[in-house]
């Protein structure tokens, strides 16, 4: 007879199944249009629902010249490149876009995976070994805590951005032994709570304890620096954070994700990084998209000024209402709600009143502290902020948070 205990642990998994007899269930929505501030659901009253729950930040991802570029990069490459980068999977597209990231970001060289979570795991799983310790945000996305659990370096967890029990730790670590490498890994801006790490206090720390820098601007291209170059540039120190981790699916419109550092790093990279060279290619129709991104970034910086526009409107709001929105400085608004089921409650009632907006439950978050998380774009319209407005408003005396 054969052992079920592995099913049976599946089996007893019933909290999705729990939600969706009571109606909260707030995942897997379909949407059967474009992502625009207004979209589609299936099954749902309202044809045009406002969304608020996008990583599309400067608004791209139905840019005509996008659309274009992914479609011409179809017409001349195919859909896909049939292996791995590795062996027949690369493109001049491929090189052209690494060379254009590493522009874009200020540093050497950069290297191309085909998800953003892949980055994480295959660059953390790579340049840390046995011996070695990474020091990891406790909020940092779960790409970066599965990539430090794939590597061989032990993982150290320092609070949220706190730069006290961080240089706690890298001095307990120092005193060890001079020759103990050490990386430090950080969101640029964490993805719930919508704060912006520490960067300078961070390389100021990561200096006198003779550690490397990873930073994961997954969030902040496009959003924070120069042309919404990241989080290093924002601070005027891209030449101090030894590597920048970014991804194509927000604000650049795509799918897909780079690293990017000092040449001889993304050289051993290429050449050791499990998560590349055992994975096919990005698709062409992607990597051209990204490239047209790229220039639509630096051709209309007005996109960038109105997002921080919309955000300013959006937060004000929300904060003249009474809600919680915790530290957040960027286009993510977290609306702290506490308990998971009044999260999920008020991702359903916005829903009804033709709002888009994503819950956010433990693990993403701590416990009891569960929320809404809004997102700006560049294409909302004040006229859309202010409806939101009032259907927050609405929603909120309706739950008793304001």
């Amino acid at each position: 007879m054969k052992n079920k205990t592995i099913f049976d642990r599946i089996n007893n998994f019933v909290i999705a199944k729990e939600l969706e007899k009571k109606g909260l269930y707030p995942y897997f929505r379909e949407i059967t249009s474009e992502q625009d501030t207004k979209v589609s659901l299936k099954n749902n009253i309202n044809s045009n629902v406002l969304m608020l729950g996008s990583n599309s930040y400067l608004g791209l991802t139905n840019h005509p010249k996008i659309k274009e570029a992914a479609i011409n990069a179809i017409k001349k490459y195919g859909t896909g490149c049939g292996g791995s980068r590795f062996l027949n999977g690369t493109l001049d597209i491929h090189v052209e876009l690494e060379n254009a990231l590493a522009d874009f970001v200020g540093k050497e060289s950069a290297l191309l995976y085909s998800t953003g979570f892949m980055v994480n795991q295959g660059v953390l799983s790579t340049i840390v070994k046995k011996g070695d310790y990474i020091l990891s945000d406790k909020f940092n996305h779960a790409s970066i805590v599965d990539g430090c659990f794939l590597s061989a370096a032990k993982m150290i967890r320092y609070n949220h951005n706190s730069l006290e029990d961080l240089e706690s730790k890298l001095s307990v670590i120092a005193n060890k032994s001079n020759n103990i490498g050490i990386l430090v890994v950080t969101d640029g801006v964490f993805s719930m709570e919508g704060d912006i790490a520490k960067l300078p206090e961070i390389v100021d720390l990561c200096e006198r304890y003779n550690a490397m820098l990873m930073v994961d601007d997954a969030h902040s291209l496009g959003v924070l620096g120069e042309q919404g170059a990241g989080t290093a540039s924002h601070f005027g120190i891209t030449d101090k954070v030894d590597l920048i981790m970014g991804t194509f699916s927000k604000s650049l419109a795509s799918v897909g994700g780079f690293i990017a550092g000092e040449k001889d790093v993304i050289h051993f990279l290429k050449h050791n990084s499990r998560a590349h060279i055992f994975s096919a290619s990005m698709p062409p129709a992607s990597a051209a998209s990204v490239l047209a991104a790229l220039k639509i970034i630096k051709s209309e910086p007005e996109r960038i000024d109105k997002l921080w526009k919309n955000t300013y409107r959006m937060k004000k709001g929300l904060l003249d209402l009474g809600f919680n929105l915790g530290d957040t400085e960027t286009p993510i608004l977290p609306v702290i709600v506490g308990a998971m089921e009044t999260a999920f409650l008020m991702c359903k009632l916005l829903e009804k009143e033709g709002i888009f907006v994503n819950p956010a439950a433990p693990p993403a978050v701590p416990p009891n502290r569960s929320l809404i998380r809004l997102s700006l774009m560049a294409t909302h319209s004040f006229e859309e902020i202010d409806y939101a407005l009032e259907k927050f408003k609405i929603i909120g005396k309706k739950l008793e948070l304001i």
